[in-house]
């Protein structure tokens, strides 16, 4: 077994991956401390409070509605949540317990064996156990259930996780956005109406862009193969890669700049009066001025894709490009839609 296959068995432990998952609410009150402390110390001089307040109550909210994410969209999508660290120690003792009992293994391994019960794994005793037992037919079937391998993920898969994560990343995007309304609220009364639209149009943009389209660029390729034909785990993680880019980076940045020029901008934005002259030149040239100013407005206003944008589109390529050992993903999602959330709550633009 190569130290790839035994890597990606290593961070597929359960044990890990529950572990890992109970720990994210701990990482992301850490850094939404880390994180307003240093944009607080960095802020000029008589406006720290104020950086203070809108930094810790924005991504303090966003990190919250992270959390609470997967339990809202498991709950309206009546999909399943993942089996408590407690339940999968039990599961563990039972099956082994079971496998020692009726067959033989080297003392060494029993060893690993037993403390696989209720710890993780170190990467070479992973590889200890599954180069003893993966050869016989009740060793591959007792690994099998310690440790599953991924899924071979399909197009109706991927369709069918598509209501889940669309709830789940528009919790921590509505979060961020509710948060950087009450910051300001509190500590601009006068002009927190203002930058609303620009939280609006940045969370439909990470929404849009960074969350919702790739799955439907992934499952959309992954159907075109499958109906293709092909079968080459190496050729479909790279066709839907190229979904996620398309439908998601490129595609997703067009509708929400699309939504944020046709629907938001016109509901925040009070109308223009025209100006009324009797000189038809005159006329003419206002009109060709201000379409000129409209259109460098659109240009200035346009949000188009950056590296930490494109950085966030990881977990939808790592769930659906059928490589082992990233079940790890999912409990790092609040983790990253967190980073979409803050942007919308802050109004991020260009």
């Amino acid at each position: 077994m190569n130290n790839l296959r035994v890597l990606g068995k290593f961070l597929d432990q359960p044990i890990l991956v529950s572990k890992f998952q109970k720990k994210v609410p701990a990482i992301l009150a850490g850094a939404t401390l880390g994180y307003t402390a240093y944009n607080t110390e960095k802020a000029q001089k008589g406006h720290k409070k104020e950086t203070a307040i809108k930094t810790g109550l924005t991504l303090g909210l966003t990190a919250a509605s992270a959390i609470a994410a997967p339990h809202i969209a498991s709950k309206i999508t009546k999909r399943a949540l993942p089996s408590t660290l407690e339940k999968i120690k039990q599961n563990n003792k039972i099956l082994v317990d079971t496998f020692i009992k009726n067959n033989d293994v080297k003392e060494k391994t029993l060893r690993i064996l037993k403390k696989s019960e209720n710890k993780i794994l170190s990467f070479n005793e992973v590889k200890t156990v599954f180069s003893e037992l993966k050869d016989s037919k009740k060793g591959k079937e007792f690994l099998e259930k310690l440790i599953p391998s991924p899924e071979n993920i399909t197009a109706k898969d991927i369709f069918s996780e598509i209501g889940y994560l669309s709830i789940f990343g528009a919790v921590p995007v509505l979060g961020g956005i509710i948060g950087g309304i009450v910051s300001d609220r509190i500590t601009d009364k006068n002009n927190w109406k203002d930058k609303i639209p620009n939280k609006i149009k940045e969370g439909s943009y990470q929404y849009l862009a960074n969350i919702f389209m790739c799955n439907v660029g992934a499952g959309g390729a992954l159907a075109i193969m499958e109906k293709l034909g092909i079968q080459s785990k190496g050729a479909r993680a790279l066709g839907m890669t190229t979904g996620i880019i398309l439908t998601g980076i490129i595609g997703g940045s067009k509708i929400a700049n699309f939504i944020g020029d046709k629907i938001i901008d016109p509901i925040f934005s009070p109308k223009q009066k025209k100006v009324k002259t009797t000189n038809i030149l005159e006329e003419k040239m206002i009109r060709i001025q201000e379409k000129v100013e409209r259109k460098e407005r659109k240009r200035q206003k346009q949000r188009t894709p950056e590296v930490l944008d494109i950085g966030l589109h990881t977990d939808d390529i790592a769930t659906v490009s059928l490589l082992s050992g990233l079940k790890w993903i999912e409990p790092a999602l609040p983790v990253m839609y967190t980073l979409s959330g803050y942007r919308a709550g802050i109004g991020y633009r260009n």
